[in-house]
């Protein structure tokens, strides 16, 4: 290219990997409903990417460039990630960011790079999930209550942690919610993955924490606020629930796999260890794939032979 001549423009009219990040990411935000930890998480990607394509290419990353790439260009940018000493679960991730990204691209920019159809991800051990015992599910749930600052937030926390444990909601899910949920009734009505929507029944102990917390909080619930607000009045950052688990756990003497997360699987665990189908379980959690639930089955077998070995003798 002529030394001061404009970049041509490509196919999309976006010149760059940049620009194309940047409309992507805003959509993510906007449209998607991603929270700011995943879209961040994309960002690095795209941004460790784009470095290494200026070395890897020796000029400026236009949509030309991205269309012209191959599989062995995005196994060199994987093989150097490694070198940084990613783990297969990260690499992994770094993949499937790139694929939703190029994946956009083509959808809506008409942007088509085909270098990543040879490129496979690494193959992850299937991690089991880690429940805690019902008692200590309880424990940890009053202990984070004590712990708490005021009444109010006392009756917040409470209330956000039995729905996860009590409704199987995830952190998100459940800070997603608005005052458009009062009055409580039997089941509520729940916006999880995809904007897929489902009911869950809400059990007593539940639906009277959260009406605790209504009584309590200094922000009565409005329809198209949120349910759960922070000290200041905006809506409850989910790094204040982990941090509240964080402070609680040593005290009951509870691993660091007692997370927010871990209550939604005691939930699962513990309907599947008192004779619920999977399909129910499936329906209760949102899971798209009955085969995302499945997996609980190995949590269920995994406690038995805990049982067994502490308590028969030949064990």
């Amino acid at each position: 290219m002529t030394p001061g001549a404009s970049e041509p423009a490509g196919p999309t009219g976006l010149a760059s990997l940049a620009g194309l990040a940047a409309t992507w990411l805003a959509s993510l935000a906007d449209a998607r409903r991603l929270s700011p930890h995943t879209v961040r998480a994309y960002a690095a990607t795209l941004d460790g990417f784009e470095d290494f394509l200026r070395h890897h290419l020796g000029g400026p990353v236009t949509a030309q460039a991205l269309t012209a790439l191959t599989a062995a260009d995005f196994r060199a940018y994987l093989a150097g990630r490694r070198g940084d000493g990613l783990a297969n679960v990260s690499v992994a991730r770094e993949i499937s960011a790139l694929r939703t990204f190029f994946g956009w691209a083509r959808r809506t920019q008409g942007l088509a790079c085909d270098g990543l159809v040879g490129v496979k991800s690494p193959k992850l051990p299937r991690r089991v999930p880690r429940p805690v015992s019902p008692g200590d599910a309880t424990g940890l749930i009053t202990a984070v209550g004590d712990d708490a600052r005021s009444p109010w937030t006392a009756a917040r926390d409470t209330a956000v942690l039995l729905l996860l444990y009590g409704a199987g909601l995830r952190i998100a899910e459940a800070l997603a919610l608005t005052g458009a949920i009062m009055p409580l009734g039997a089941t509520l009505s729940v916006t999880g993955k995809r904007n897929k929507t489902r009911n869950v029944p809400l059990l007593p102990i539940v639906a009277e924490a959260i009406m605790a917390y209504v009584a309590l909080t200094p922000w009565p619930p409005s329809r198209d606020a949120p349910l759960f607000r922070g000290v200041r009045g905006g809506p409850l950052d989910p790094g204040i629930v982990r941090s509240a688990i964080r402070a609680a756990r040593p005290a009951l003497g509870l691993p660091v796999t007692a997370t927010p997360h871990a209550l939604r699987h005691s939930f699962a665990t513990h309907l599947l260890a008192g004779g619920a189908d999977l399909r129910s379980i499936q329906e209760l959690l949102g899971h798209a794939s009955l085969s995302s639930t499945q997996i609980y089955t190995a949590v269920d077998a995994a406690q038995l032979l805990d049982v067994y070995r502490n308590a028969h003798p030949r064990a």
